[in-house]
């Protein structure tokens, strides 16, 4: 039996965990978010492992604030950094595995070709630096079994996302800009969570492997929205623009194709494209939006 401790279990990620955890009854979970569990706080995190017989952690607890990160950096990097140092020497001591969900952001975006997990990290923000220094430290603690998975453009049926920002703009606007100069693969939380479960008993690493997930295909955020609009019969005008056109606190990459061949080949896993699973996602909002008339 793995008695498996998911933090932030209130995001997307976490939130798709929850969902699927109904269909993986051979794990008994324990969803916590900050009010449930102090990342924070080492003891606290120790005491709740050896207290309910953790023997498996998945990380989704992060600060995703991207912009506002810039201005809140010890927040960002206590939460990004320091909780996942105090996870990683909990699950070292307690002798538990460890999947820990980073992002494309600790990459720069000068690529040409998608990134592979031994690229050098060069994070341009607050945030992507916050999640590298995260990294670093489950790196050099080294809990036995434990992986580091890096994602991009995470998109779910909870939450706040690109997708449901696209939606109810869709409703307000007849007219819209999106930047078409940032290039990446939208991610579905749903499958991201679904390889997690599924990937978890096969781990048997000795020291923290990382490996890049997300779903298949390239676009850009203009493409992205281009298709949420068209998959739901939204009539509405779509202009492509530049990043200069639309400037952000924090600098985001141009260029964060994910080489996935590595978590494919080592578990044997088939990835959707992300038009199917963004169809998929939208299918499922409009049932909820159903469910709720």
């Amino acid at each position: 039996m793995y008695n498996i401790l998911v933090t932030g279990s209130n995001g997307q990620l976490g939130s798709e965990l929850r969902e699927l955890s109904r269909d993986f009854r051979q794990y008994q979970f324990f969803f916590t978010d900050l009010a449930e569990l102090d990342v924070t706080d080492k003891n606290v995190i120790q005491k709740l492992i050896v207290q309910n017989q953790i023997n498996s952690i998945i990380n989704c607890a992060a600060y995703t604030a991207v912009d506002k990160a810039e201005s809140e950096p010890e927040m960002a990097d206590k939460i990004n950094h320091i909780a996942v140092k105090n996870l990683a020497e909990a699950a070292k001591t307690c002798n538990c595995k460890i999947i820990h969900i980073s992002t494309d952001y600790v990459f720069d975006g000068t690529n040409h070709q998608p990134y592979i997990e031994t690229d050098a990290a060069n994070p341009q923000s607050v945030y992507g630096s916050t999640k590298l220094a995260g990294e670093l430290a489950l790196m050099n603690v080294n809990p036995r079994n434990s992986i580091i998975i890096r994602t991009s453009w995470v998109y779910s049926s909870y939450g706040n996302n690109f997708v449901k920002t696209m939606l109810k703009q869709g409703k307000e606007r007849d007219e819209l800009n999106v930047i078409d100069d940032q290039i990446g693969t939208p991610t579905y939380a749903k499958d991201l969570a679904l390889v997690i479960l599924e990937t978890l008993p096969l781990l048997t690493n000795e020291k923290v492997e990382i490996y890049h997930f997300s779903n298949e295909g390239v676009c850009s955020w203009y493409d992205f929205a281009k298709a949420i609009f068209e998959l739901t019969d939204t009539t509405l005008i779509v202009n492509p623009i530049k990043t200069a056109q639309y400037p952000t606190v924090a600098k985001r990459p141009h260029y964060s194709i994910l080489n996935k061949s590595k978590i494919k080949e080592t578990f044997s896993i088939t990835i959707p494209h992300w038009k199917k699973s963004l169809k998929e996602c939208l299918n499922k909002l409009d049932n909820k939006n159903d469910s709720n008339i």
